[in-house]
């Protein structure tokens, strides 16, 4: 278990609605996946203490830059998360840094109530680079 998204993304591979994307700012790549956390294995929910449920979303992001040879290495951001759903309620995701070798990502859970459609708002800060802006949706089902 050395890399969660790397885990995420192999647990979420026969879910093609699941898949992870990224959107790109100058250097920077942005990763980020949002599932609901009955998907996760459960050593994995084990290992970074996360209640496995159809009500709890997990919401993963990591930060690239490209190096001086333009190869992408992971680096530390600060990220800030909300959500509305289709009714319009607003609710923040608190994101925490896990770091596992030369891997860097972030994790945030938060409450779903599938069939849902979560619109989400990140705003993405690396010392030395502008701030980012990014919205994406995701939908859950039952």
């Amino acid at each position: 278990m050395k890399r969660l998204l790397a885990t995420l993304c192999l647990c979420s591979v026969a879910v093609v609605a699941h898949a992870e994307i990224s959107q790109k700012f100058g250097p920077l790549e942005v990763h980020y996946n949002a599932i609901t956390t009955d998907e996760l294995l459960p050593e994995v929910a084990r290992t970074y203490k996360i209640e496995r449920s159809k009500t709890r979303g997990l919401l993963t992001m990591s930060v690239l830059k490209q190096n001086k040879v333009g190869v992408p290495s992971p680096i530390p951001a600060k990220i800030s998360v909300y959500f509305t759903n289709v009714t319009q309620q607003l609710a923040n995701v608190t994101m925490r840094e896990i770091k596992e070798g030369t891997a860097i990502y972030y994790l945030g859970e938060f409450r779903v109530a599938p069939p849902d459609t979560l619109k989400f708002n990140a705003t993405v800060e690396v010392p030395g680079e502008p701030k980012h802006e990014m919205t994406f949706e995701q939908q859950f089902y039952k």
